[in-house]
């Protein structure tokens, strides 16, 4: 009787350790599902994507240098107060991130990466075109005078690049993060600086004074103001078309 009575309980014992759980080795080494690579913001096909769409088509302005953002400050409320937003739709000045160098001391500054330069996204319609045409500091389209040439998609690409760049950089620079391997700021070192007095020594300038109104490190340029016929004039000279004022 007592065995027989004993018997459930070896029975649940046995049982027990035979559901002791077994690790599927099938669920274990299965490879794990793969994981689309990030997408480089920065390159043509993801600019192509942004650009897909878009009203207009893209055009390049010849501007006094020094005056680039200036152009796209003027445009932009021009724009809006003459009612030309159905028409002229984005205005860019493509900036890039350098470390100036001056005395010594590095300074991470923005700076106009295509001086002279700035780029309109429109539909050009004659009003339109005046629009742009009229606002101050534009000296005209690049192109065929009255009928501009649009840019191509590769070179639309190519100048809207470093502006996808610097807003790349910026926003891992706000996380904490490192700059992606190869777009480190440049390092450039500057002997001029913006307010300073200079004396120019090309003809037929030599010896009349100018003020420094941009610096262009990388291309060793200077926009000087300077009185021409009783007017304050934007003048683009070489680092070696001017000497320090005494």
């Amino acid at each position: 009787m007592n065995e027989t009575e004993g018997a459930p309980d070896n029975a649940e014992e046995t049982s027990a350790e035979q559901e002791t759980p077994v690790h599927d080795d099938a669920e274990t080494d299965a490879p794990a599902a793969d994981v689309p690579p990030v997408e480089d913001p920065t390159s043509p096909e993801a600019i192509r994507r942004r650009l897909k769409g878009l009203p207009g088509r893209w055009y390049v302005l010849h501007t006094y240098a020094g005056y680039e953002k200036r152009v796209k400050q003027n445009l932009e409320i021009r724009m809006k107060s003459m009612n030309m937003e159905d028409y002229i739709f984005q205005v860019e000045v493509p900036m890039e991130e350098v470390f100036e160098v001056k005395r010594g001391e590095r300074k991470l500054v923005n700076r106009v990466r295509m001086p002279g330069y700035a780029l309109v996204r429109m539909d050009m319609e004659d009003e339109a075109w005046r629009t742009v045409q009229e606002t101050q500091g534009v000296t005209g389209f690049v192109g065929n005078g009255r009928d501009p040439v649009a840019l191509t998609e590769p070179e639309v690409i190519k100048m809207l690049t470093p502006v996808v760049e610097l807003e790349v950089a910026k926003e891992l620079r706000s996380q904490g993060r490192p700059a992606r391997p190869g777009t480190e700021p440049a390092v450039v070192s500057v002997e001029f600086e913006v307010g300073e007095n200079v004396i120019l020594t090309l003809e037929p300038w030599v010896g009349m004074p100018a003020t420094i109104d941009a610096v262009d490190a990388a291309q060793q340029r200077l926009t000087v103001l300077m009185t021409l016929v009783g007017q304050e004039t934007p003048v683009d000279l070489s680092f070696s078309q001017v000497k320090k004022a005494d």
